[in-house]
């Protein structure tokens, strides 16, 4: 499975930007998918997931209430649809994919069996 990662980029607080990671080479709806990120000198951390169909979400607490991620199975593709964005949100945001046969979101690094490249994120004060 391949998945990259657009739609990052510069934007000043307060502001908003939508993620997306396109998946290839395999059954999409046999995946989970997560997004996480990672800052300058800090490990990789999880801010949302979403089940294979979607009917399950969670989120970091950092981020609840101002990001919202989904899903379009058809067009093999997540989203993470961010406001109010903040200075601390600035890091390199990967998804993240894990096999599975259950409706279960999954939030460890660990636990993913496939990742895309990044896309940067800045959020200027």
């Amino acid at each position: 499975v391949q998945l990259v990662e657009s739609g990052g980029g510069l934007v000043q607080a307060g502001g908003s930007l939508r993620l997306s990671c396109a998946a290839s080479g395999g059954t999409f709806s046999s995946y989970a998918m997560g997004w996480f990120r990672q800052a300058p000198g800090k490990e990789r951390e999880s801010v949302a997931g979403i089940s294979r169909r979607g009917g399950s979400t969670y989120y970091a607490d950092s981020v609840k209430g101002r990001f919202t991620i989904s899903r379009d199975n058809a067009k093999n593709t997540v989203y993470l649809q961010m406001s109010s964005l903040k200075p601390e949100d600035t890091a390199v945001y990967f998804c993240g994919a894990r096999f599975t046969l259950y409706s279960d979101t999954y939030r460890e690094v660990d636990g993913m069996d496939y990742w895309g490249k990044g896309t940067q994120v800045t959020v200027s004060s």
